[in-house]
């Protein structure tokens, strides 16, 4: 695996760490409809909240958070709806995002919640 999925895998681990410090249920992670992916699904206070992770390593190329366009969201409101379905579930749910900077030893966490509509 490259470094820089092995980077994103740490990401993720990171932001799992942080939502069940918060006292988000994990439901899922890296689910996937077709070629479209979920990084995490949680719950908390009857809520799915569907999460989008990005990690860098520093803030060189832009901020984590600006890597989620358009295309991105379009993506993630259609695999959201996908998972919804097949598992017959009937909640409220939002799109959160989560950012991670820095090494994963003194990662920088940023969480957006609501970070968009569907």
């Amino acid at each position: 695996m490259a470094a820089h999925n092995d980077f994103g895998s740490q990401g993720e681990d990171i932001a799992i760490q942080h939502l069940r410090a918060k006292g988000y249920q994990i439901m899922d992670r890296n689910w996937r409809s077709g070629h479209k992916e979920i990084d995490i699904i949680a719950t908390k206070d009857g809520t799915v909240v569907f999460v989008e992770v990005k990690a860098r390593a520093n803030a060189y190329y832009g901020n984590p958070e600006d890597a989620v366009g358009y295309r991105k969201i379009r993506n993630l409101i259609e695999a959201a709806d996908a998972y919804l379905r097949l598992n017959m579930i009937d909640l409220p749910c939002r799109f959160d995002v989560i950012t991670i900077t820095g090494a994963a030893s003194h990662p920088y966490i940023r969480h957006f919640e609501q970070a968009f509509r569907p």
